[in-house]
Order: structure tokens, then C-alpha cells, then sequence
């Protein structure tokens, strides 16, 4: 039998050493030897298209044209949203965007400005 822990996340016990950090193949997750937590044990968070932490108060950049549903508005490249909310959902992003008003995004189509 093995001497590597088990997965923290899924319990999995089909665990490898990556050196400075155990991996399970099973779920992703990745923690380290000292047993200090990782961001994906602790729960990814919300990320951008470039794969960068988002956090509440944060300022996005909008990356490609987005159609506003029930409007002809479009919410154009380049567009800055200040001040961002993360929730739960499909769309985990909850903002205000100047000239349209609220409404929410999905954070793989925006970076972090």
C-alpha cells in the first residue's frame, strides 16, 4: 500500500508526489507537502479569461461583444465594469454597466484591468 495521503478534497486514494506538492488524479486537486491548503482545496474561486483570481470591488475588462438579451443594446470590447460582485451561477458576475445598467456576466468573457 502506498505511504501518500489521501485526497483532502475527494478522499481519493490514488495520489502521486509532483515534487513539491501531492496531486490527485481523480478530482484535480493539488495541495501541498506541508499540509498547507491550496486554492483548489479551498474552493478555485471565480477566475478570468486569462486565469486570474476575481475578487469583490474588482474591475473587469470585457473581451469580446456581448448582446444585452431583450435589448439591442451590445456591450462592446473594451467596455470597463467597475466595482464587480461574485455570486453563484451560471453567470458569476454581478454588475452595473455604464449606459445599460445591471445586469450579470460570465467571467470567461472578461480580464481582470
Amino acid at each position: 500500500m502506498s505511504d501518500m495521503p489521501n485526497c483532502p478534497a475527494c478522499a481519493s486514494e490514488f495520489t502521486y508526489d509532483d515534487g513539491i506538492q501531492y496531486v490527485c488524479p481523480e478530482c484535480g486537486n493539488e495541495w501541498s507537502k506541508d499540509g498547507e491548503s491550496s486554492e483548489v482545496e479551498a474552493g478555485s474561486g471565480i477566475r478570468d479569461a486569462n486565469g486570474n483570481m476575481l475578487a469583490d470591488g474588482d474591475t473587469v475588462t470585457v473581451i469580446k461583444d456581448l448582446k444585452v438579451k431583450g435589448s439591442s443594446s451590445v456591450v462592446k470590447v473594451g467596455t470597463k465594469v467597475k466595482n464587480i460582485r461574485l455570486v453563484d451561477g451560471d453567470h458569476d458576475i454581478d454588475c452595473k454597466v455604464d449606459g445599460i445598467g445591471p445586469m450579470k456576466l460570465k467571467s470567461i468573457f472578461v480580464k481582470k484591468a
